[in-house]
């Protein structure tokens, strides 16, 4: 019998000292524990395996070609319309500066 590339005779001198260190009460404590948490291991490997194997199973499939659709129609458009411009000359505007009392003035002056 050999686990792991463990033999009998090294099975039982590992039982055995674990019985030394962790007595009769605890080991059947810590088995469960550890069973526990070999099956939790087991079960994920097993989940990510199947995710796995979906995913890849999903990229091997080949794709649906979509049915080529015919090329539309060109369309014609009408011919713009000529449209002129006219272009209105209107005098340079210089800047002005003035005081505060002259601008008073003005509007003074047009609303009378």
């Amino acid at each position: 019998m050999n686990i792991f590339g463990i033999g009998l005779p090294e099975m039982i001198l590992i039982m055995l000292v674990a019985l030394l260190i962790f007595g009769p009460k605890k080991l059947p404590e810590i088995g469960r524990s550890m069973g526990k948490a070999i099956k939790g291991f087991q079960d994920a490997s097993r989940e990510f395996e199947s995710e796995f194997k979906r995913e890849a199973d999903l990229l091997e499939q080949p794709t649906p070609v979509a049915a080529k659709a015919p090329a539309p129609e060109p369309v014609s458009l009408p011919e713009p319309e000529q449209v002129t411009a006219e272009v209105i000359s209107t005098p340079e505007l210089t800047p002005v500066v003035a005081s505060l009392e002259e601008v008073k003035e003005l509007t003074t002056a047009k609303d009378a």
